[in-house]
């Protein structure tokens, strides 16, 4: 893909203030682990955020469903390490 600039994705989210918090909120799930929704390309998040606003695959809906789908992950896996630590106290 070409490069993105940040006309293309006001074209789809017109409020800077909305896009530059949509943008960090995206990138911070794709550093996080999240599969990106666009290739990759040597991209760093923060541009994969901006591409994949630009080509429409992110909208405050989706965004809104991928944080809480994270959310959810962190939460299961601070259940399983507490289950393994309680499982090995009892094993002593």
């Amino acid at each position: 893909m070409a490069r993105v600039t940040v006309e293309d994705c006001l074209e789809k989210v017109p409020n800077r203030f909305d896009l530059v918090l949509m943008a960090a909120k995206r990138a911070r799930l794709i550093a996080n682990g999240q599969e990106p929704m666009v290739e990759e390309e040597n991209d760093k998040p923060t541009v994969l955020a901006l591409r994949e606003i630009a080509d429409e695959k992110i909208n405050d809906e989706v965004l809104a469903e991928l944080e809480l789908e994270a959310k959810r992950a962190r939460e299961l896996e601070a259940w399983n390490a507490a289950a393994e630590t309680q499982d090995n106290e009892d094993a002593e």
